[in-house]
């Protein structure tokens, strides 16, 4: 796959689809962007091209432990940089869970290249702040003060990433373990002070900066609750909501993969959204 060096950093990116308006999908968690391949197909198909790529730290894109800002804010300005790189921005920018943080916060700090928000499985409530911090730093800090940089890379989140991109495991050993256990406690902090907001890590202030057209399509585990959906569609003037046919369920996290059976209707629903947004602005 194409390599594209953004801000220092190599980033690991496909384009699907070649010709048409350019759209962006973000994946959640910590995962690469493969999950997000057949959706991007289903979009690409109805003549749209789709950026997919691997945030830094994940997938087969460089571990960059450096910086002073919650880890989204990073990752919307990196995709920022990409976008212009590939003469693809404006974009319509889709994300799920913290990837529809991610596109919230690309949204909030680059107008500019932000055409439209599609965002899936928006993440908030108690649940998901009281789950995320320990999911996405404490056990990596656990593992660095147990075992050094070595008990790092030998976690299931490092280890792939290694797999994905063998220079990753130099890059992990070269760092003082000090250093990590610093990094990633500053990106906890800097996590949990947003993590009680409505929608986690985005103030309702920057919310309301969103002009763009949007869409939401909410979650239903405790994770990424409908409520929080609803939240941010009232949080964001002139958002629409779409609602799956599903309803909540009592458990910390439904994968992605698990919506498969519902992935030709949010494809419907993004490609109708999107030919409603190029037909306005005609």
């Amino acid at each position: 796959m194409p390599i594209a060096n953004v801000r220092g950093v190599n980033l690991n990116y496909e384009v699907i689809g070649d010709h048409g308006p350019w759209a962006t999908l973000i994946t959640g968690g910590r995962r690469a962007y493969t999950e997000f391949v057949p959706l991007a197909k289903r979009l690409a198909a109805a003549g749209f091209r789709v950026l997919l790529h691997d945030r830094r730290n994940t997938g087969a894109s460089d571990i960059a432990m450096e910086s002073d800002e919650v880890e989204e804010k990073v990752w919307a300005d990196d995709l920022d940089v990409l976008l212009k790189q590939l003469h693809a921005a404006p974009a319509f920018i889709g994300g799920s869970s913290s990837g529809a943080r991610t596109a919230i916060l690309f949204a909030v700090r680059h107008p500019a290249s932000t055409r439209a928000l599609m965002l899936l499985r928006v993440t908030g409530g108690p649940f998901a702040a009281a789950r995320l911090p320990d999911n996405y730093y404490t056990q990596y800090i656990k593992a660095c003060e147990q075992g050094g940089m070595a008990a790092v890379c030998a976690t299931e989140q490092y280890a792939e990433r290694i797999a994905a991109n063998p220079a990753n495991r130099e890059r992990l050993m070269a760092i003082d373990p000090k250093r990590f256990i610093a990094v990633m406690t500053h990106w906890r902090e800097l996590f949990v002070a947003g993590a009680n907001l409505p929608v986690l890590g985005v103030t309702e202030a920057e919310l309301a900066t969103i002009k763009v057209p949007t869409i939401i399509i909410p979650g239903n585990d405790q994770t990424h609750a409908s409520k929080s959906g609803r939240i941010a569609h009232e949080m964001i003037k002139g958002s629409v909501l779409h609602q799956l046919p599903i309803e909540d369920q009592e458990v910390p996290l439904i994968p992605f993969g698990d919506w498969a059976e519902h992935e030709p209707e949010i494809a419907r629903v993004f490609v109708d959204f999107m030919r409603a947004v190029e037909k306005k602005a005609a």
